[in-house]
């Protein structure tokens, strides 16, 4: 074990859905070819084996924020949990239009069941129907029994599961790179000739113009905003946009604005009454890009109200297990013994290791010394202890 992950020792059924982050992770920002299979070359491309060896010598897990940070796999998960709404462990269109308080439109919603990217498929997309089994990430024509999309599995029910969510999310909560930003337009790319036109961009644009004057906002034209839309990407053709315009270099920070102005409400509001000053802080802050900066604060956020949660608790008389606090909300444990069919251990039976609980705190805190930091102490330590004597003498 990773000894960031100490506390995890115990429960197995968060080792898995760790384990199943990170991978998911890992295949959605090397995999770009989406063929379910790194190869060679993409391997080479990647930053996988330098953060292989960060992780290796790094003793704090959340500071990994490429691919391992704890605290990244409870923010998704967390919010995969709260929209399963049914606990199937799959997520319908109704449930992801709950995501971030209903900020994305129908037509978009739609379009991501439809398109969306599928995790570890060899070039399949949308059609969140079929079963898992045991969310399996190996998918080779050696194995097709254990190919995670093969054609002989039963039929379920429309759903998306936790490793398509993963997808969606990292691709909704930061859109300034090239696996985002072809997530989206790939959605947006209605006729699929890897164009998205001003009709297309239109279709988007209506449901959203609805909600809001819905909302009692003041209508923007579509005819404005897609003049503002070409003016920041400045496009090869005005007629029609190709992904190559959104990935260049001096545009691909700023070209997944255009996504937010057409279906996700929440986004273009903030991007309409933006505070310039805001803006500067953003750019010069210590995350290295906008899922860093999200998930920070979504893990804060989550934690404020567990923490809430465990002290209403406490006023009530009741009392609650360590692993109940830190690992579970409301009915997680259950739902996690659900999620594995295979699994037959009840994380309510199981106690958490409050020493490793405690060191891994020590450990992810801003006051956490290295050996250079500890020597510096040592000095400090024994030449106020020298100048001391010396005043007492």
């Amino acid at each position: 074990f990773h000894p960031g992950l100490d506390f995890l020792q115990q429960h197995e059924e968060f080792q898995r859905k760790y384990a199943l982050t990170v991978i998911t992770r890992i295949f959605y920002n090397v995999n770009k070819s989406r063929t379910g299979r790194i190869s060679l070359r993409e391997l080479k491309h990647s930053n996988l084996m330098q953060e292989f060896m960060h992780v290796d010598e790094e003793t704090d897990i959340n500071k990994v924020t490429e691919y391992f940070s704890y605290e990244h796999f409870y923010v998704l998960y967390c919010r995969f949990f709260e929209l399963d709404s049914d606990k199937d462990s799959k997520l319908t269109q109704e449930d992801l239009l709950k995501y971030s308080e209903h900020a994305l439109s129908e037509a978009i919603v739609e379009r991501i069941f439809q398109l969306g990217a599928r995790a570890f498929s060899d070039g399949v997309v949308g059609g969140f129907t079929k079963t898992r089994i045991n969310n399996a990430v190996i998918n080779t024509s050696a194995n097709p029994e254990l190919n995670p999309i093969n054609p002989s599995e039963d039929e379920g029910p429309p759903g998306m599961t936790y490793p398509d969510f993963i997808y969606f999310m990292l691709s909704e909560e930061d859109k300034t790179n090239e696996c985002s930003l072809k997530y989206w337009f790939d959605c947006l790319d209605l006729d699929a000739d890897q164009t998205v036109t001003i009709d297309e961009m239109r279709y988007f644009y209506r449901v959203q113009l609805t909600r809001l004057t819905n909302l009692g906002q003041e209508a923007v034209s579509f005819q404005d905003v897609l003049c503002q839309m070409l003016d920041m990407l400045n496009p090869d053709d005005h007629l029609q946009l190709k992904l190559k315009d959104f990935l260049r270099p001096n545009k691909i920070i700023l070209s997944g604005i255009i996504f937010d102005v057409l279906f996700n409400l929440h986004k273009f509001l903030r991007f309409e009454g933006r505070d310039p000053f805001q803006e500067k802080q953003k750019r010069e802050d210590a995350f290295n890009n906008d899922w860093d900066r999200f998930a920070f604060t979504e893990y804060h956020r989550l934690a404020a109200e567990e923490e809430g949660y465990i002290n209403d608790g406490e006023d009530d008389g009741i009392t609650m297990d360590i692993d109940e606090q830190i690992l579970s909300n409301a009915n997680m444990g259950n739902y996690l013994q659900n999620y594995d069919d295979d699994d037959n251990n009840s994380l309510n039976n199981t106690q958490y290791n409050y020493n490793n609980l405690v060191n891994n705190n020590m450990q992810s805190s801003d006051w956490y010394m290295d050996e250079d930091d500890d020597e510096e102490v040592k000095n400090n330590t024994n030449n106020e202890a020298k100048n001391t004597k010396k005043n007492n003498q």
